[in-house]
């Protein structure tokens, strides 16, 4: 048992003779915050590959990157973007260039100054193939020139205008690393990333844990920090803890001080327990979705994509398996995308339809084991799903979805797969169905999942639009809309673009997608970054 444990147990002993009594609890008045001890986070997202975020770009490297590397700018709670490796900025009347200026009192941890050719060595390695990058390689693609205009000014120049270029910078996947540790071979900075931040990675021991220690020459926090200077804690223990009854079950004993991925009935189930507290984050971009691969048979049919839409009832499952911790989504936005268009109608179950849409396609034989037939061929549809990112309550919906679809006559085969065959799986375009969750600041997500573009694989092997959405209408409604400044303007066109996905039925959205994290009452000051909904423990401190 360890120190921690046995400091919360009398806690729990209190609270408990509390509620016996009948009593109400009432929050102790905050304490001012203590320096000193080690949080110790328990994650259920994948253990990355690699801690760059630059190298790939998926969300497990942005849930831990954001403790050591930092980005030129960030959002506050109120969407605003805010300065915090950049001051300022200035945007050129033609949107094709860029002036940033930088802090010119900040270092990186291996000594490297934080200055214009830091930067500029950062998104030449992002868009070098060599890197291998998806999600940062894709947000910084219209920038064509980088120019060191002085120690503290770098200038930007753009192929097309980008109206979601200080969206792009507040990720964590474009974050700024040292260019002294970039010059060692990519395995030493996929090891060991240098940045900014208020922590340093310090060792990391594979399927067990990674090691963070205070930078205690921080200086560089975000505009909407709590404090200045070094971060309050001495050091942060990062453990992976991919089953979830196990990472809650640390939680409850005071082994671990944060999780992530919390499932929904350890949520329903913790709101009764007194040194549990839950943040509720929403991620930005896309919704949680199922996307119909478009791009070969059967969904290259119009009425096969409508006709499975129609033949599946999620709500159902997600009243049932979520414990009143989501919500059905009828949008391919996130909830706190504003541009985000709501269309419950278009997402109607409506079986009888579905049927007489498989007839009129051809479909309009049935099989022995009921399955619907088109000739000789089987109405299969592969859906390969990956373990590491989908709960296992997502899984059951999925297997509901599956159940629903079959009394229309489709045979959906799910295939539960590590991280690796699954990235695979979708690199060959061996599947039908896909739910890929993507996370990107601001409707221009929109172009990044849906513009044909993206069909094209970034350095990594990954194409963003798994929908395999072709439309050359869409195409430059997106552009577009990633051209223009006028926000109204943006709304509408971002509005015709979704109207041509949802009506083409390339999309099934599910429910929001939202970081749940559950942590101890023992622990202050912890919040998630506005930008992506990252965890940050820059102002995070232990009251115990």
């Amino acid at each position: 048992m360890s120190v921690r444990r046995l400091l919360l147990l009398p806690l729990v002993v209190t609270a408990s003779a509390a509620l016996l009594a009948g009593c109400t609890a009432t929050a102790e008045p905050a304490a001012d915050p203590v320096n000193g001890g080690t949080l110790v986070y328990a994650t259920g997202d994948a253990e990355p590959d690699c801690l760059d975020p630059h190298v790939g770009g998926n969300y497990p490297q942005g849930l831990i990157s954001t403790q050591y590397l930092e980005s030129l700018v960030s959002k506050n709670s109120d969407g605003e973007i805010i300065p915090w490796l950049a001051t300022d900025w200035t945007e050129s009347a033609d949107g094709l260039t860029w002036d940033f200026t930088l802090r010119d009192d900040v270092s990186f941890t291996d000594g490297t100054p934080f200055d214009a050719d830091a930067v500029k060595a950062n998104i030449e390695h992002l868009k070098d193939p060599d890197t291998a990058s998806s999600t940062g390689y894709l947000a910084v693609g219209k920038i064509d020139g980088i120019e060191a205009v002085a120690a503290d000014q770098v200038r930007f120049t753009l192929s097309t205008p980008d109206s979601a270029l200080l969206e792009s910078f507040s990720q964590p996947w474009v974050s700024i690393q040292s260019p002294t540790a970039l010059e060692r071979d990519q395995a030493a900075n996929c090891e060991s990333p240098v940045g900014t931040g208020p922590f340093v990675v310090t060792e990391w021991v594979k399927q067990q844990s990674i090691s963070l220690e205070r930078n205690d020459a921080y200086n560089s926090a975000p505009a909407d920090a709590e404090h200045s200077g070094a971060a309050r804690l001495d050091a942060i223990e990062w453990r992976f803890i991919p089953d979830a009854a196990t990472r809650y079950a640390a939680l409850q004993s005071g082994d671990v001080d944060v999780i992530d991925n919390a499932q929904p009935n350890n949520i329903s189930s913790a709101a009764d327990v007194a040194t549990i507290e839950e943040l509720d984050a929403p991620r930005p971009g896309a919704a949680n979705r199922i996307e119909l691969n478009s791009g070969k048979e059967p969904f290259d049919d119009v009425r096969v994509r409508e006709a499975f839409i129609r033949s599946v009832d999620v709500n159902p499952g997600i009243d049932s398996l979520f414990f009143g911790t989501a919500e059905r989504s009828y949008s391919v936005l996130s909830s706190v995308e504003p541009a985000g268009i709501s269309t419950p109608d278009v997402f109607s179950t409506d079986p009888e339809a579905a049927k007489t849409l498989l007839d009129d396609a051809g479909w309009n034989t049935i099989d022995a084991d009921g399955y619907r037939t088109k000739d000789g061929e089987r109405l299969s549809l592969t859906f390969p799903i990956s373990t590491n990112q989908s709960i296992p309550a997502e899984q059951s919906l999925f297997e509901q979805i599956q159940a629903s679809a079959k009394d229309a006559g489709f045979e959906v085969i799910l295939q539960p797969t590590d991280l690796s065959s699954w990235y695979g799986a979708l690199f060959t375009n061996e599947y039908n169905l896909v739910s890929a969750p993507y996370t990107k600041v601001g409707a221009d997500v929109l172009r990044i999942l849906y513009h044909s573009d993206s069909i094209i694989p970034a350095p990594s092997g990954y194409y963003a639009n798994l929908a395999q959405l072709s439309d050359p209408v869409l195409d430059e409604i997106l552009t577009t809309a990633s051209e223009t400044s006028d926000a109204a303007e943006r709304q509408e066109l971002y509005a015709e673009a979704q109207s041509i996905i949802v009506d083409g039925f390339y999309v099934l959205p599910l429910y929001d997608q939202q970081n749940h994290y559950l942590y101890s009452t023992s622990v202050e000051g912890f919040r998630a970054l506005p930008p992506v909904a990252a965890p940050t423990f820059y102002d995070a401190w232990l009251s115990n």
